[in-house]
Parts: C-alpha cells; sequence; structure tokens
C-alpha cells in the first residue's frame, strides 16, 4: 500500500464518499440565503446558481457521458454548466441574472441526474465492468475531488458576500472565543542540500490528476527556510512601512495591478474605522468582522506575497525546496506527510473543514516536519516560485484533456499544502495546486527562502 497518495478505494467507499462530497456541497449552497443565489460576488467567477448546476453537470458528462458513452441527460444543461471560468481570464463576464435559468429548472436538473447516475453506479442499470472506457475507479475520484475543488473555491465566493447575504451555520463558533495566542518565535531553518521527490509513479495503484505524474527526483542545493508562515503581524510591518507604496519590491506586472486596482492591503484586511485609531485594522473573517488577529497567517497573492519576500531581503520557494522543508529529514528519507505516515487529522494541521478560518501559526505542532517547520500543510496554502508546468512524462488525462494542460502558460504559479477549507483526501504530498498571480482571493499564505 501507498502511503503517499489517495488509495484507490472499492466500489463502495467510492460511493460513500462522493455521497459525502455531495453533502458537503450541498450544505454550501444552503450557507447562501435564496436571493442571494444568483450574485457574482468574484467578478472573475460565474455567479453562484451556476455552481449549483455544474457539478452534477460535470459528474454526468465525466461518468455517463467520457466514461460510459451514454446520451446527453439534457443537451442544454450539459453544455451550459459544463464549464467554469479561469480567474483573471480574458476579460470579465458580461451576463445577467435574467440569462439563467430559474432555480427551479436547474435544481430540478441536479436531482434528475444524480438519481440517474445513482442508478448507473449502484447497479440498478444494465451497466457492466466491461462498460467502461476508462477505469471507474479513476472517473469516481476525479468527480469526489472536482467537486471537493470546488467546496472550497466556492468558499471563496460565500467569504466576499455581505452578511446579510448568507446564513450562519448553527454548529458556527465566533473566532472572537478563541484565546489569543503569543506570537510564535520565528527562526529561519537551515535546510541541507538534499533530495526532493515530487510526482506520483505511474500505476502505483493511487489516485492522482494528470499533472501530479510521473514521480522523479530533484536535487536540491541547501537553504535557509522560515519556520513560520508570515502573519498578519509580520505583514502589517510592511502596510506601515510603505510596502505598497514602494517601487523597489515589485515587478513590472505586479506594480501595475496593485495602482491599477489602488491595493494598498491584503484582501480580507479592513480600514481602520476610527480616525482617532489608524493603526487599528479589522479583518473579514467568514462570518464576522474582528481586529486583526495578528498570530493569523496572512492570506495574499503572489504578487503581494513575493513583493513581500524581497521588502525582507529573501525569495519565495521552489515547489522543490517547499518539498525539501516540508517532507524531507536529515537522514534523506521522505516523508508521506510532513509529520510522518499518519493519515492526516485535526491534531496535525488546519484543513478538512474543521474551521472556516485560519487558526493562530503553530497551533497543531504535532504537524511539524522532521526539520522543524510549522504549518506545512494546513492552515492556507503555500505560494511557491514555480510556474505551473508539467511533470516529465505528463501526459493529460483522456477524458478531460485540459484539466491541467490548458494552465501551461506561464501565468499560474504552484501552491503547496492545504487550506482550513482543503479535503483530507487532497492531503497528499503530490498534489498541485495552481492561481495567477493577480487573484486575491485564495486561502493562500507563504513562507520566506533566504538567499
Amino acid at each position: 500500500m501507498n502511503a503517499l497518495a489517495t488509495q484507490l478505494d472499492n466500489p463502495a467507499q467510492l460511493l460513500s464518499r462522493l455521497a459525502q462530497a455531495r453533502a458537503a456541497t450541498d450544505d454550501l449552497f444552503r450557507r447562501v440565503r435564496s436571493d442571494a443565489l444568483y450574485d457574482r460576488p468574484i467578478a472573475e467567477r460565474h455567479r453562484i446558481v451556476f455552481y449549483i448546476g455544474h457539478l452534477d453537470a460535470f459528474d454526468w458528462n465525466l461518468i455517463a457521458g467520457h466514461a460510459l458513452g451514454l446520451g446527453p441527460a439534457d443537451t442544454e444543461f450539459d453544455r451550459l454548466f459544463a464549464f467554469g471560468i479561469d480567474p483573471l481570464g480574458d476579460g470579465l463576464p458580461h451576463d445577467q441574472p435574467s440569462d439563467w435559468p430559474p432555480l427551479a429548472q436547474i435544481e430540478s436538473y441536479a436531482h434528475r441526474v444524480r438519481k440517474i447516475l445513482d442508478d448507473l453506479l449502484n447497479g440498478r442499470s444494465h451497466v457492466a465492468e466491461s462498460d467502461w472506457q476508462f477505469p471507474h475507479d479513476v472517473i469516481l475520484n476525479v468527480a469526489i475531488e472536482h467537486r471537493l475543488m470546488h467546496t472550497e473555491t466556492l468558499t471563496y465566493m460565500l467569504h466576499q458576500l455581505s452578511s446579510q447575504r448568507k446564513m450562519v451555520p448553527h454548529d458556527y463558533v465566533s473566532v472572537t472565543s478563541r484565546r489569543s495566542s503569543p506570537l510564535p518565535v520565528f527562526r529561519n531553518i537551515d535546510i541541507p542540500e538534499g533530495t526532493a521527490t515530487l510526482g506520483l509513479p505511474r500505476g502505483g495503484g493511487t489516485f492522482g490528476w494528470d499533472n501530479e505524474f510521473e514521480e522523479h527526483s530533484v536535487s536540491v542545493p541547501a537553504f535557509s527556510i522560515a519556520s513560520h508562515k508570515v502573519t498578519n503581524g509580520d505583514f502589517l510591518r510592511f502596510v506601515r512601512e510603505g510596502g505598497y507604496d514602494d517601487r523597489r519590491f515589485w515587478n513590472d506586472a505586479d506594480w501595475a495591478w496593485i495602482k491599477a486596482h489602488n491595493i494598498a492591503h491584503p484582501h480580507l484586511w479592513l480600514m481602520p474605522k476610527n480616525t482617532e485609531r489608524l493603526d487599528q485594522w479589522f479583518y473579514r473573517a467568514m462570518f464576522e468582522e474582528i481586529p486583526l488577529p495578528l498570530d493569523w497567517p496572512v492570506y495574499v497573492s503572489h504578487a503581494e506575497a513575493s513583493a513581500y519576500a524581497r521588502f525582507m531581503g529573501g525569495v519565495l520557494p521552489t515547489e522543490a525546496q517547499f518539498h525539501r522543508a516540508a517532507y524531507g529529514t536529515s537522514e534523506g528519507s521522505e516523508r508521506a506527510y510532513p509529520w510522518g505516515d499518519e493519515p492526516p487529522d485535526s491534531t496535525r494541521g488546519n484543513f478538512d473543514f474543521h474551521h472556516w478560518d485560519p487558526v493562530a501559526v503553530g497551533s497543531t505542532p504535532a504537524g511539524r516536519s522532521a526539520f522543524g517547520l510549522q504549518d506545512a500543510l494546513g492552515n492556507g496554502w503555500e505560494w511557491t516560485s514555480t510556474p505551473f508546468a508539467p511533470l516529465p512524462g505528463f501526459t493529460p488525462f483522456p477524458f478531460y484533456s485540459g484539466y491541467s494542460a490548458d494552465f501551461f502558460d506561464n501565468k499560474h504559479f504552484v501552491v503547496k499544502g492545504a487550506s482550513p477549507r482543503t479535503a483530507a483526501c487532497m492531503a497528499r504530498r503530490s498534489f498541485r495546486n495552481w492561481f495567477q498571480p493577480h487573484y486575491p482571493y485564495v486561502y493562500a499564505s507563504f513562507r520566506c527562502v533566504q538567499t
């Protein structure tokens, strides 16, 4: 059994996981008030209602269409809800709420598709193993993880809704009830030269997306990396000392972006409300506004993270450097997870939907890496300086050829780790996420490497 990735579960386990993923997205849509479902909280994304149709349309097109070669469920809706939008693509969408079908029609379509798929997958229809044009366990893992990815990216949209447009869960615990933690003692950790293993071995019996293959080793020279993620308190110094107005810390494209959009602080920060207390910043958590939590990791774009790193005389780590520091050991071996080979749980990091917001950095010491990195997995993705590109031996999924290949454009950067809203099944070492450098809504943190 390979502990480095999601094992290809048996059929019953896969169906159970699919049901759990559906429940997660269904619950997330219930957080949105009915009169806000046609809102577009993030200008670069579709309206919320699109995703109600998209998740089940994707499953139908993938399972019934590509894998089983069946006909359409609804020719118009299968196509209308097939694809989302890449953040910061070519121009902003201009559709109006009236351009989308009524909610009742979309929900009826999703319900019908889900029922037909359940009949197919549970053996209540005449579908044999030989009818699958691709391995059904791979197809179902794609469906499950695609839906769970949207559980996270939909959270980014929910975060941008005003409090009047969303509903607080009954079991929500206010972040103001948390006890403040002392700011951690930061240090730079010297990582000796060594090898980082990226990717998965093809045919290894574990699931991975096409960009996770092929496994290969990278030689990493010695370097020094911060023990903790950069906190809001750290980043506040950059803001107070005029980092957003100092051209030296920004490349040309990033400087043009912040000036064109008047960006002067992280997007979840709120300007001081009291003109007599200009140093008192606030923070927009998922369901409340609170004084800026100085011990939480700061969530910023790649552009802002890069500027801060230059301000500190450092750089962002490469993907291989992150792997070496997070998963390597001084003996030369590598771990499945930063803490070892034990499966992920809530004692190891802030991921898998246990919290809506970050927690204080260093809150889960049981998740520390062999070299001493805190929060290497969870509490915020971590930006790297590595452009998203294919690994040696890359082959696109034949049933989803554009999943990764469409983004090998030198306009996206690899992020590693996990956020509070990342499912545990995607906490595998080989998982690679990616975003454009000027997309500020990602729950992405970072740490610096000293040159």
